[in-house]
């Protein structure tokens, strides 16, 4: 599992012209599948992802959690996430998680996501998106589980 977190002032999501998930001071979260992705591994991303002390503190530190400064998440699936382009210069996708086993997967950090954080907006698993976003800082991480669990 792969995600890429953005700190955000704010995102959107929108999916026909049609506003689907929107927040404010958080983080939007790209998030890719695996095929050998299992729940454990997304429970501990996500344990991961809500803990990231990436705000400023009233020193200006980024020593702040999403909890402690009220942060939303907008979660984004994107199997493009595992692209693999080592040969030629038509990425292959083949690491990627199946459709069904990935929207699963998706759904499932969503639920997860509830848990610690009030406000999980997001986008439509394999629907055409159009991401906005205000990058704060910019400051964007990328969260992998081959290098996390």
């Amino acid at each position: 599992m792969r995600l890429v977190v953005q700190r955000v002032n704010e995102a959107s999501v929108t999916i026909d012209g049609e506003c689907t998930g929107k927040i404010g001071k958080g983080f939007l979260v790209l998030l890719g599948v695996a095929e050998t992705d299992t729940t454990a591994i997304a429970d501990k991303l996500v344990k991961k992802l809500v803990s990231l002390r990436i705000f400023d503190d009233e020193e200006g530190k980024t020593n702040l959690n999403l909890e402690a400064v009220g942060g939303e998440l907008l979660i984004v699936s994107q199997f493009t996430l595992y692209a693999d382009c080592k040969k030629g210069n038509r990425p292959s996708f083949i690491k990627a998680g199946g459709p069904d086993m990935a929207n699963k997967m998706y759904e499932y950090v969503l639920e997860q996501c509830r848990k610690y954080v009030p406000v999980v907006e997001h986008g439509e698993f394999g629907a055409d998106m159009k991401v906005s976003l205000i990058n704060d800082g910019p400051f964007t991480i990328v969260l992998d589980s081959e290098e996390i669990c």
